[in-house]
């Protein structure tokens, strides 16, 4: 329905712990909105961008647990994921994030993960993922705890975007 602004890094909205979406809410329009402002903004992100495979509801400015991945490899509708297995063997990969653009940064993910997540009818599913979906999935579930992928490096209080800066003098 509509192309959402991206939530900065420094904004209180992406610190936020989502709510999961609730049975009665699948199938509504708000869901329904929910979903379609996610993949229109995740596409004209890539438009504008030429890259992008995932976004989390909190950074449109949305506290629920949802997310909508779009790729050429893999298109994903997940609502309330849930990481239930995690391997013990773990990667380095640089990641980055829409949310503070042209920040890249090594973090390190667990090399496969068991998500548990339903879909828009409200099915669930249990999705074994491996290197970059598992490293993808993991990027934006954490965003519905509340905890960017970049708190790995520095304390979350203590980086923001130079836009977010500029409007709050830091404070």
């Amino acid at each position: 329905m509509a192309i959402r602004e991206i939530v900065q890094l420094g904004d209180p909205r992406l610190r936020v712990i989502s709510v999961p979406i609730s049975e009665a809410d699948f199938g509504g329009t708000d869901l329904k909105e929910l979903l379609t402002d996610l993949l229109d903004t995740l596409h004209e992100f890539q438009r504008i961008h030429g890259t992008g495979r995932g976004i989390a509801a909190p950074q449109i400015g949305e506290a629920r647990r949802v997310v909508r991945i779009d790729s050429p490899d893999f298109s994903y509708v997940m609502i309330n994921p849930e990481i239930i297995w995690a391997s013990p063997e773990m990667f380095e990969v640089w990641d980055s994030c829409f949310s503070y653009w042209g920040v890249v940064f090594l973090v390190t993910r667990h090399r496969e993960i068991k998500v548990a997540y339903y879909d828009a009818d409200g099915c669930r599913h249990i999705l074994h993922a491996r290197d970059d979906l598992a490293e993808l999935l993991q990027h934006e579930i954490e965003h519905l705890d509340g905890s960017p992928a970049i708190d790995q490096l520095v304390p979350p209080d203590k980086i923001m975007t130079q836009a977010v800066f500029a409007a709050t003098k830091g404070r």
